[in-house]
């Protein structure tokens, strides 16, 4: 009887683990997902990798002022199912990009859609989520 409330026990415990690290993994607690900012920018580096992708853009202000801006997006087979290739952003890539801001207010944010300037053509990263 011992065992078996031992065994019990510790399954409940590997549960509660893994489960906590899991959520805590894939929390958006970070994004003010009630508010959007839009920036226009040039791509510095796209960080094409799992389990999150980051596009990392530069934006200047209206004093010449270069920020660097990270934009996070899904791992490379969700971004391929969205029709997003690592080519797509090469670095020097003209862009204007929509997230969600980092609620600390640093320059950061979920990226939800891009639009590069060359031929207006858009990219949302959430597309790869759809069931076909």
């Amino acid at each position: 009887m011992y065992a078996k409330k031992f065994g019990i026990a510790v399954a409940a415990a590997l549960l509660a683990a893994v489960t906590t690290q899991a959520v805590a993994h894939h929390s958006g607690a970070m994004f003010d997902d009630k508010k959007e900012v839009t920036v226009s920018g040039t791509v510095k580096e796209f960080q094409y990798t799992n389990p999150h992708s980051w596009l990392l853009v530069d934006v200047k202000d209206k004093a010449g002022k270069v920020t660097t801006w990270g934009f996070e997006a899904e791992g490379p087979s969700t971004l391929t199912r969205a029709g997003i290739r690592k080519s797509d952003f090469a670095p020097g890539t003209q862009l204007t990009i929509t997230a969600h801001p980092m609620r600390d207010g640093r320059p950061a944010g979920a990226w939800m859609k891009a639009t590069r300037t060359t031929d207006n053509k858009e990219f949302i990263p959430g597309a790869g989520f759809a069931v076909k």
